[in-house]
C-alpha cells in the first residue's frame, strides 16, 4: 500500500509496480501548478508527486524532468554509466499517476489504458497509484505487441510481451539463420525469450525443437508467436531452468551478455550478474550433447570491451567445461547506439562484435 494526505485526510491505495520498485516513503499532490525545477527537487530528495492535473501534462512535466538529469559523460566508465541509469530511473519513477477501478486513469486527456494494464496486471483490477514513466512503458510494450517486429530470417513479425526483450538487435538471428546445420532432427533452445531463435531453427528445417525458459512471461509470450506462425506441432515450449532433459544434436542459447546487476526485470535480458546463465549453459552443456552436435553460443563481446570480461576467461571458461571450439562467426551491430558518438559507451559500442560460437565436446 502506499500513503499520502490530500485535503487535510489521510488517504491510501494499492501500490502498482511492473518493474518492483517499492512504494515511496513520502508523497505530496502535484498538480499544472508545479514546475519542473521544483518536480525535480523533490524526487531527487526521494518525495513521490502523486498527479492530480492534465495527463498530457504529466507527461511534459516528466521529460522536463528527465533533461534535469545528469547522464554519465562519455568515456566515463561502465559503473559510472549504470550509476546514472539507476538515478534516473530512481528519480523519475517518483512522479506518480492514479488508477481508478478498472485499470482507468482518472485523469483529464488520459489515454484509454485499460488492455495494455490487463496484459501486465490481470483483469482484477482495484485503486492503486504507481509510477507514470513505468505506465507509459506499458503503453508502449502493448503497441510493440500488438504490431511486431518485422524479423528478415522469417520474414513474419514476432510480438514481445512486456518483460520480455524484443529481437530488435536482428545481427544475431541472422547468425542462426545463416550457420550450417549439425542435423535436422532435433534441437534446443535455452532461454528462448519471444521464440525467435527457435521459430527460425524450425523455418529452417528442424523437425522438433524444444525452447526452454524460466520466465514465465517468457514462455507464454514464445508459445503464443509460435502458434501465430504456425509452427506449433514443430516447437514446444516448456518451463525449464536452461536444460530440458535429453540430449539433442544442436543445443542453441543466447544468454545476456553483460555480467553486472540488473535493475528490472527486462534488464535480465542483458545484465546477468556474475555471468550466472552463460556459466550454466556451458558447464551443462557437453551432457546435454549427442557424441557428434554442437552447441551454439551467441555471445556479444561487449563485456570484454567494457573490461568486465576478458577473451582468455571465456576460452578458459570453453576448457573447463569440457568443450572445444569447432569455429565461430561474428557480426558487427547495426544498431543506433553503435553510431551514436554521444553515448557514454560509444568506443565499446563501436568496436563491438557479436558471435556464434560453434562447441562440441
Amino acid at each position: 500500500m502506499i500513503q499520502w494526505t490530500e485535503a487535510g485526510q489521510e488517504r491510501s491505495a494499492a501500490w502498482r509496480s511492473a518493474l518492483g520498485a517499492p512504494p515511496p516513503r513520502r508523497v505530496v499532490v502535484a498538480d499544472d501548478r508545479m514546475t519542473a525545477a521544483t518536480a525535480y527537487r523533490l524526487a531527487c530528495e526521494g518525495t513521490a508527486l502523486l498527479w492530480r492535473g492534465d495527463f498530457q501534462g504529466a507527461r511534459q512535466l516528466l521529460a522536463a524532468m528527465g533533461r534535469r538529469c545528469k547522464p554519465a559523460e562519455p568515456g566515463s566508465g561502465f559503473h559510472r554509466y549504470r550509476q546514472a541509469q539507476s538515478q534516473r530511473a530512481r528519480t523519475l519513477g517518483m512522479l506518480l499517476v492514479p488508477y481508478a477501478e478498472g485499470h482507468v486513469v482518472p485523469l483529464r486527456r488520459a489515454p484509454d489504458v485499460r488492455e495494455a494494464c490487463a496484459e501486465v496486471f490481470g483483469p482484477e483490477a482495484p485503486p492503486a497509484v504507481g509510477p507514470l514513466r513505468e505506465l507509459l512503458g506499458l503503453i508502449g510494450a502493448h503497441e510493440w505487441r500488438r504490431k511486431g517486429v518485422h524479423v528478415p530470417a522469417l520474414d513474419a513479425r514476432i510480438h514481445p510481451h512486456h518483460g520480455v526483450f524484443s529481437p530488435i538487435r536482428g545481427e544475431y538471428v541472422d547468425l542462426v539463420a545463416r550457420a550450417p546445420l549439425p542435423g535436422d532432427r532435433l534441437a534446443f533452445d535455452v532461454g528462448t525469450g519471444t521464440g525467435v531463435l527457435a521459430a527460425v531453427l524450425a523455418r529452417r528445417g528442424v523437425r522438433h525443437v524444444v525452447a526452454t525458459d524460466l520466465d514465465s512471461r517468457a514462455v507464454e509470450c514464445a508459445r503464443a508467436n509460435v502458434d501465430r506462425l504456425g509452427l506449433s506441432g514443430r516447437v514446444e515450449v516448456v518451463t525449464a531452468d536452461l536444460f530440458p532433459e535429453g540430449r539433442a544434436p544442436l543445443v542453441v542459447c543466447n544468454p545476456p551478455w553483460v555480467p553486472a546487476k540488473a535493475f528490472s526485470p527486462l534488464d535480465h535480458a542483458v545484465y546477468d550478474p556474475d555471468g550466472r546463465m552463460l556459466r550454466g549453459f556451458l558447464g551443462g552443456l557437453a551432457e546435454h550433447l549427442e557424441p557428434a552436435g554442437e552447441g551454439w553460443l551467441i555471445l556479444s563481446d561487449l563485456a570484454e570491451q567494457l573490461g568486465l570480461r576478458s577473451r582468455s576467461e571465456l576460452l578458459e571458461a570453453f576448457a573447463g567445461a569440457g568443450l572445444r571450439v569447432a569455429g565461430r562467426m561474428d557480426v558487427t551491430p547495426r544498431h543506433r547506439r553503435a553510431g551514436d558518438q554521444d553515448d557514454p559507451l560509444h568506443a565499446a559500442r563501436a568496436a563491438e562484435v557479436t558471435s556464434l560460437w560453434r562447441l562440441t565436446r
